[in-house]
């Protein structure tokens, strides 16, 4: 039972995934800096940046609207802080890396059986259908 369980923790997807998750965890943690001290201050300079105070009370239940405001906010400018910041460059990268002309099949497909064959044979191996030179 050690031993099964020696060779799954040591299988490349459990590293991997633990990876991902430290990994994942740090980057949530940056993220979150980059708006707590530096996009949410923004908005205190354009106004009150800070909603947590405000609430209602009914019947001795108190809604605490204004701390819904505050992580709304911050939901927000977390996404567009990962959008922007994350999700804009690497989609210019991959157009840029993905420019390059796509290269040619090898193979074609027979149009009588739809078999896989080399791009220059003249009858299918399959069906041994005569095909037109490419």
């Amino acid at each position: 039972m050690i031993k099964n369980f020696k060779t799954f923790i040591l299988r490349g997807n459990a590293v991997d995934l633990a990876i991902a998750v430290v990994i994942g965890a740090a980057f949530g943690a940056v993220i979150s800096s980059l708006v707590k001290n530096l996009l949410t201050p923004l908005i205190g300079i354009v106004g009150h940046h800070d909603f947590s105070a405000l609430h209602f009370t009914i019947r001795r239940s108190v809604f605490r609207y204004g701390a819904f405001i505050n992580d709304l906010i911050a939901f927000v400018l977390i996404a567009g802080a990962v959008f922007f910041f994350v999700v804009q460059p690497i989609n210019t990268l991959m157009d840029r890396r993905g420019a390059e002309p796509d290269v040619e099949s090898p193979t074609r497909d027979c149009p009588e059986c739809l078999s896989s064959i080399p791009r220059a044979a003249r009858r299918c191996a399959f069906c041994t259908a005569e095909l037109a030179p490419v």
